[in-house]
């Protein structure tokens, strides 16, 4: 009986370490750029072009796409830099562009992924991430795939979107300031900038992966293989099971690594405020150079 008890107790142990081993990635979360050129016309689809500027979509876009300005999804305040704005706001630009309560919504943009994962941050708060993948590799892939782009505005009938905000997802100064002064924090600090502003001054605890070592390039950027990013996240210390709290300058960079840690089935939420909202607050430590504290 005892061989036997043993014996079920080394197997439940073995089991809940491979379970450990590999979280399960949500491979819903990018598309394609085949399976996009699929759907153009699927009324299921709504494909969504995320640029700073309009003359961007109005040169050429994916056909069918609406277009979304970046600061309708992103707080530019002098006081709040590309923090989140009021669910109201949220939830009115995208009912303009005819974002509901059904479909799939895909995103893409002219600019580097921090861009594009910083709106799917944003749905992923009101509750739509389930919903929402990016579009792998971008515009810069379609176009070096020669596929079609257009120039047309195509006819948007605003509709009516239920939102539920998770400010779960949203790491607020108070918690991310107990885990940078705890030496067995209940959650771990991801640093997504480069090395050098990591260097230049980082919060107490935090490990550096700099966003666009999970990409293949920067010029076509399509993520890496997930192998590949489990080994990078792994390896910079993120193992399996780990509860991640991301954060960069102003909360752009940050949004690369949440949705890398979530793709790869990660627990992760992102400190909005980031290192420009610690480094405002009173008596906040900042710890320069490579260790991390």
């Amino acid at each position: 009986m005892r061989y036997t008890t043993c014996f079920l107790c080394l197997v439940l142990i073995t089991a809940f370490g491979f379970a450990q081993e590999k979280p399960k990635l949500r491979t819903d979360m990018l598309v394609s750029t085949d399976w996009l050129g699929e759907h153009l016309n699927d009324p299921n689809v709504v494909i969504v072009h995320f640029a700073r500027y309009r003359g961007d979509y109005d040169r050429a876009h994916i056909p069918g796409a609406r277009f979304l300005r970046t600061n309708q999804l992103v707080s530019d305040s002098q006081e709040t830099t590309f923090e989140l704005p009021p669910v109201a706001d949220l939830q009115k630009a995208l009912e303009a562009i005819g974002v509901g309560d059904k479909g799939r919504i895909i995103i893409y943009g002219t600019q580097a992924p921090p861009t594009t994962t910083r709106a799917y941050f944003t749905l992923d708060y009101l509750g739509l991430g389930d919903r929402v993948a990016l579009l792998d590799g971008g515009i810069e892939k379609w176009k070096a795939e020669k596929r079609a782009l257009s120039t047309d505005t195509p006819k948007i009938i605003p509709a009516k979107l239920t939102v539920h905000p998770r400010p779960e997802v949203v790491a607020k100064y108070e918690g991310v300031r107990k885990i940078a002064d705890s030496t067995e924090p209940a959650a771990l600090l991801l640093d997504a900038r480069p090395l050098s502003r990591y260097k230049d001054g980082h919060l107490a605890g935090a490990t550096d992966l700099f966003w666009v070592d999970t990409l293949t390039s920067r010029e076509l950027p399509s993520w890496k293989s997930p192998d590949e990013l489990r080994k990078i996240f792994e390896a910079a210390g993120f193992k399996p099971g780990s509860k991640i709290i991301t954060y960069c300058e102003v909360g752009q960079q940050a949004t690369h690594a949440y949705f890398t840690a979530k793709y790869l089935g990660y627990d992760v939420s992102m400190y909005d405020g980031s290192f420009d909202e610690w480094t405002s607050a009173k008596d906040a430590p900042v710890v320069k150079g490579e260790a991390k504290r």
